[in-house]
C-alpha cells in the first residue's frame, strides 16, 4: 500500500540502495560473555547516522554488547526484505521499520516480542504507544523525532508586515491577503512533485479528529467519508481556497521541493504546506533556516481547539526468532531514553520532538522543533490518519494537484478520494467495505 508516509519519506530520504548484508537472528554469546546483536535500518543518511550514534554510545556504557548494523534498501523493496525476514527466521536481533499502518501489515501480534507492561517502555510517551500497537500489546520504541505536518512560514516576513500565527483558517486567509498586498507569494505550491501536494488535506487530521472523535474508526470501517464529513472535506476546501484568492507562486504546476523550500527560506514566499523533516537538511548552506522558518499547523475553525497533525516516528522491534532476547530489549531500553536522544542530537539536526519522556531538544535546534514541541507540551496534537489507520488510497497526490490547480472542485476532489479509498480497502479485505 502507498501510504503517504511512503510516499513523503522517499522524497525525504537518501535512497542510495545499499547492498543488504547476511543478517541472521544472532549468535550464542561469547565465551567472554559478550553477546552480539545484529541491528537492521533502512540506508537512509538520517537513519545511518543516528544508529551509529546511538549504538556507539550504547556500546560505550555496555561494553559486554556488541552491535553490527546493517543496512537496507528504503520503500517497497525493503518492505519486501523485512516481510521475507520475519516469514524465514532470518530476521536481526533488532531492526528498525515504520509505526503505524505499515507496522501491522508485518502481524507483529505474531511475529515481534511483545513489550507490554515491559520497563523497556517506560520514557516512551504515552502518546506515540498506539502507533506500534496491535490487539492492545506494544511491540516498540520510537527511533527518531516526531515531524510536524502543517505550514512553514517565514517568521521574518510575520515580523516585518506585524502579523500573528493564524489560529482560524480565516484568519490564516486574512494573513494571505496581506502577505500578497506587500508583493510577496503567500503561499508556495510546488506541484511537479506531486507528493507535496497534499499536505493541506493529510496535516488537516488534527482539526478532523478535534471535530469528528471516531472519524479514523469509523473510516477504517467504510462508514465515514471525506465528501460527506465536513472537518474531513475541508483539506480540499483549503487546496481550492488559496488557488481562487490568487495566492500561489508563479509557476507553480513546475516547481518543485526544493524550489519552494529556498524562496521560503529566502522570503519570498510567506508560506509552505510541508513537513518539518525539510528544514534540516537545509541548515548547512543556509543557516537562517534553522532560525527563519517556524512552524504552525494548519488552523481549522475553532481557536480554542487550535493544534497540529505529527508523523510519528518510525519503532525499533525485537523479532520473536532472537537468540539474545535479553540484551536486545536492553538495547531498546536504551533506544527510548534521554541519553540516546542526546547521542542523536548531536550528529543529526532534530526535525520535530522525541518521543521519549526526559528527552529535551538541544538548544540549537531548529525553530520549527521548537515550534512544534510546544504543541506537544499543550497536548494539541493527534497523529496523521495514516497511523491510525490502514486506508489510504493510492491517487491522492494526483487529485489533491488537480484540485489546488484549481481543474477539480473541492468537492468532486473529496468525492473522487472516496473511490479510490475504496478500491484500496476492499484489496486489503477490510470488514465494511
Amino acid at each position: 500500500m502507498k501510504t503517504s508516509h511512503r510516499m513523503l519519506g522517499a522524497a525525504l530520504a537518501v535512497l542510495t540502495m545499499t547492498a543488504l548484508t547476511s543478517c541472521g537472528s544472532g549468535s550464542e554469546p561469547a565465551a567472554d560473555g559478550t553477546v552480539t546483536l545484529k541491528f537492521l535500518i533502512d540506508n537512509g543518511q538520517g537513519a545511518v547516522d543516528s544508529a551509529k550514534a546511538m549504538t556507539d554510545a550504547f556500546m560505550q556504557a555496555n561494553p559486554k554488547i556488541k552491535i553490527e548494523t546493517e543496512t537496507r534498501p528504503a520503500g517497497s523493496e525493503g518492505d519486501n526484505i523485512v516481510k521475507t525476514k520475519l516469514s524465514t527466521g532470518d530476521m536481526s536481533d533488532v531492526f528498525l521499520y515504520n509505526s503505524g499502518s505499515l507496522l501491522q501489515a508485518l502481524n507483529p501480534s505474531q511475529t515481534l516480542v511483545d513489550l507490554t507492561g515491559d520497563p523497556v517502555l517506560q520514557n516512551v510517551h504515552k502518546d506515540f504507544l498506539p502507533v506500534v500497537t496491535q490487539g492492545g500489546r506494544a511491540f516498540g520504541v520510537p527511533f527518531g523525532t516526531a515531524l510536524g505536518g502543517g505550514i512553514l512560514y517565514n517568521r521574518k516576513v510575520y515580523e516585518k508586515l506585524g502579523l500573528q500565527v493564524p489560529k482560524t483558517w480565516d484568519e490564516f486567509m486574512a494573513n494571505n491577503a496581506k502577505i500578497k498586498a506587500a508583493g510577496i507569494t503567500p503561499v508556495i505550491s510546488t506541484f511537479k512533485d506531486t507528493w507535496t501536494s497534499q499536505l493541506f488535506v493529510l496535516g488537516d487530521f488534527y482539526n478532523v479528529q478535534a471535530a469528528v472523535p471516531n472519524f479514523a474508526a469509523d473510516y477504517t470501517a467504510g462508514k465515514a467519508k471525506f465528501a460527506t464529513t465536513p472537518a474531513a472535506a475541508a483539506g480540499f476546501q483549503h487546496l481550492a481556497d488559496v488557488k481562487a484568492g490568487g495566492y500561489l507562486n508563479e509557476g507553480f504546476g513546475s516547481a518543485t521541493a526544493d524550489q519552494g523550500m529556498k524562496m521560503l527560506v529566502e522570503g519570498k514566499g510567506a508560506h509552505y504546506p510541508m513537513l518539518s523533516a525539510q528544514l534540516p537538511p537545509l541548515v548547512a548552506s543556509m543557516p537562517q533556516a534553522a532560525t527563519d522558518v517556524g512552524f504552525f499547523g494548519i488552523p481549522g475553525t475553532d481557536p480554542a481547539k487550535n493544534g497540529a497533525t505529527l508523523w510519528e516516528p518510525g519503532g525499533v522491534y525485537i523479532p520473536k526468532t532472537t537468540k539474545n532476547l535479553e540484551a536486545a530489549k536492553k538495547f531498546l531500553a536504551f533506544v527510548a531514553s534521554p541519553a540516546a536522544a542526546d547521542a542523536v542530537s548531536k550528529v543529526v539536526q532534530p526535525s520535530g520532538p522525541y518521543r521519549i519522556t526526559g528527552a529535551k531538544l538541544p538548544d540549537n535546534a531548529i525553530q520549527a522543533a521548537k515550534d512544534l514541541q510546544a504543541y506537544i507540551d499543550k497536548g494539541a496534537t493527534a497523529p496523521a490518519l495514516e497511523f491510525v489507520s490502514p486506508v489510504k488510497g493510492p491517487s491522492l497526490e494526483q487529485i489533491t494537484v488537480a484540485v489546488g490547480s484549481g481543474l477539480t472542485p473541492p468537492a468532486e476532489g473529496a468525492a473522487q478520494y472516496d473511490k479510490d479509498v475504496e478500491k484500496q480497502a476492499k484489496q486489503l479485505g477490510l470488514a465494511g467495505w
